[in-house]
């Protein structure tokens, strides 16, 4: 969502007037009602962690907030501003002492770098909301499968996944975090001249070019090049972790098991042309296929996967490698895509925030400029009809869709339908609403 207090106070409020009144709505007959009733929560909830990025960018209807008094001041000695508590030699431009307690100084809206400024943080910020919101997903992939009671998916794809994405991108998160951090004006960094932040990418890079080499300029700790290069054999060692181990696993086990369904169960015959590693386990009794239920009380008493007891398909050692290939290489390939989709967050915060300058700027500040009673009156109106219309409904809807991209895609494909088979997309169709509207 985008950040903007003044934005945000106006979506949450919107959002709990909804609330208020939602026994008035419930029966409102207004497509368009009734569709705001059913996400009234969601819309509350943008609003509001809309008001915390709008505290963390300090912006207020696109106006820095000075609640705490910038830490930065101009002096006639330089064009640069310097610390207010670190000003003794100006032209050094040194950063304050003490910065700003909360969210960005409000002095960095006006500055020339700010655009450079703000966007190396929202883009950072970024990465770092997307790799926590996906290893999330890879852990709640350990909770289904020990929910399901299976060891298999929490040693041999959870174990594996975690190993891949932490020792990449994980740590990425860490050297962000590490640059963010570092004081880089210490007296030690001050009298070292290899000492400056460095390029992340840069680093990324190298790690997977030159293993075990960083060049001075590329150093953020000691003992960088020995890590890096300790993370770069765990991503590669977790690959074929992911995709070997399982499904041999699964063929042992089903070698293992296949007869005793009729050995450990009295009630069930297994005919031998389907006791084949080639064929599925049928669960049939002496009167033919038995009941779902039943098979999976046997699943549960020989802690088989479902696939295994036939009502959900054959079991097939080819198949099961080439489904599992399949998902090691969509692991391994998404890792790098959705960390990089998660930049769409980057980038609505810079197309709200680029909006709400232009608006007011040249809606706003241009007809108070002009002293006119009239044209300010004008102005005021046309900037309020483009915020609400333009960065309260279309970039809320489009910050809406991404939001909901990333949590469907990029989140849910870490854990969902990793035990089922799914179920068949149903397009909408405007028949079928019609006829069982007929037939209520």
């Amino acid at each position: 969502m985008f950040g903007d207090v003044g934005h945000g106070i106006i979506m949450a409020a919107f959002a709990f007037l909804m609330i208020l009144f939602e026994k008035r709505l419930q029966y409102s007959k207004n497509e368009m009602v009734q569709n705001l009733y059913k996400g009234r929560y969601i819309i509350f909830l943008m609003g509001v962690f809309s008001i915390f990025t709008g505290f963390i960018y300090n912006e207020f209807f696109a106006i820095p907030l000075d609640i705490f008094g910038s830490r930065w001041k101009y002096t006639s000695e330089s064009n640069m501003a310097c610390g207010i508590d670190n000003c003794d030699v100006p032209s050094e431009v040194l950063p304050p002492l003490h910065p700003y307690p909360l969210g960005f100084d409000p002095i960095w809206k006006g500055s020339q770098n700010s655009l450079l400024f703000f966007n190396s943080y929202k883009m950072k910020f970024s990465i770092v909301i997307g790799v926590s919101q996906m290893v999330l997903g890879i852990c709640l992939s350990c909770v289904n499968a020990k929910f399901f009671r299976e060891p298999i998916d929490i040693w041999y794809v959870f174990v594996p996944q975690m190993i891949f994405m932490n020792s990449i991108f994980g740590y990425l998160v860490f050297l962000i975090l590490f640059k963010w951090l570092k004081n880089w004006n210490s007296e030690a960094c001050m009298s070292d001249p290899t000492c400056e932040p460095p390029d992340l990418k840069a680093i990324l890079i190298g790690m997977f070019m030159s293993p075990g080499n960083v060049p001075p300029k590329l150093k953020l700790y000691d003992g960088q090049a020995f890590v890096q290069v300790l993370l770069l054999l765990a991503a590669l060692v977790a690959i074929p972790w992911m995709l070997l181990p399982k499904p041999f696993l699964l063929k042992a086990r089903f070698e293992r098991t296949k007869y005793q369904i009729v050995k450990n169960n009295s009630d069930l015959e297994t005919p031998a042309s389907d006791v084949d590693s080639h064929h599925h386990v049928g669960c049939f009794s002496s009167s033919g296929s038995i009941p779902i239920a039943h098979c999976s009380e046997v699943r549960e008493y020989l802690n088989l996967p479902s696939i295994l007891l036939g009502f959900q398909g054959p079991f097939n050692f080819g198949d099961t490698m080439v489904n599992q290939m399949i998902h090691t290489i969509e692991f391994v390939l998404g890792a790098v895509s959705n960390t990089a989709s998660y930049l769409r967050l980057w980038a609505l915060s810079l197309a709200h925030a680029e909006l709400s300058d232009v608006f007011l700027e040249k809606l706003l500040y241009t007809s108070i400029e002009t002293g006119s009673p009239v044209g300010i009156v004008i102005g005021f109106s046309m900037w309020l009809c483009a915020t609400i219309g333009v960065l309260m409904l279309m970039e809320s809807l489009s910050a809406f869709l991404h939001a909901l991209r990333l949590h469907w895609v990029e989140f849910q494909n870490k854990f969902y339908n990793l035990h089922g088979t799914g179920r068949k997309f149903a397009p909408f169709d405007f028949a079928e609403l019609r006829q069982a509207e007929t037939e209520s």
